[in-house]
């Protein structure tokens, strides 16, 4: 009995450090999506404290090729607290359309393990939640596909980037390294 009552009262005094993590998390990040294959539901937030490329792709665009960079700064920088995110949309009809051939696509041509999340809308009226916060913060909404933003560790700074910057550039490169840098 001792024993549950103790540890009834640590899990009480944990209470607070729970909430004041979930409170740190910027509005921006506070969206859940389905990740792809698997369809489990994740929370943004986990992301907290990252600098974090966000990109809307497709399977059948000109564009699609930039997969390869974006998993090679993925794999320079992760260790460094960078992550890419992929937001596969259909907006400009150049997306598949079921998510396992959506994942199974991107894994077997180019070795993508960066969190890939369930198709959605990025632009417009029916764009999701994120992508509005996106828009609304960087003041610029995707014309295509692999248009990027790129977020500061404190996910108070969305830089918006064009669709034909290549994620491995010198100028994408540069500006990962610089916030990476920065403390936040």
């Amino acid at each position: 009995m001792k024993t549950l009552a103790r540890l009834s009262m640590l899990a009480l005094l944990c209470l607070p450090l729970a909430s004041q993590a979930a409170d740190a998390c910027p509005d921006l990040l506070k969206h859940e999506f389905k990740r792809l294959p698997s369809g489990k539901a994740e929370n943004l937030c986990q992301y907290q404290g990252k600098v974090i490329l966000v990109v809307n792709t497709a399977s059948r665009c000109g564009f699609t090729p930039q997969f390869d960079g974006l998993q090679k700064i993925y794999d320079a920088y992760k260790a460094k607290g960078f992550v890419v995110l992929g937001f596969p949309s259909n907006d400009f009809n150049q997306e598949l359309a079921e998510g396992q051939k959506i994942a199974d696509f991107c894994r077997i041509n180019y070795g993508v393990d960066f969190p890939m999340y369930e198709k959605s809308s990025v632009k417009g009226a029916n764009a999701n939640a994120f992508y509005k916060g996106l828009i609304k913060s960087s003041g610029a909404e995707p014309a295509w596909n692999f248009h990027k933003y790129l977020i500061t560790r404190d996910g108070k700074t969305v830089l918006p980037m064009h669709s034909r910057i290549e994620p491995d550039s010198r100028e994408m490169r540069t500006k990962i390294k610089s916030m990476l840098e920065q403390k936040g």
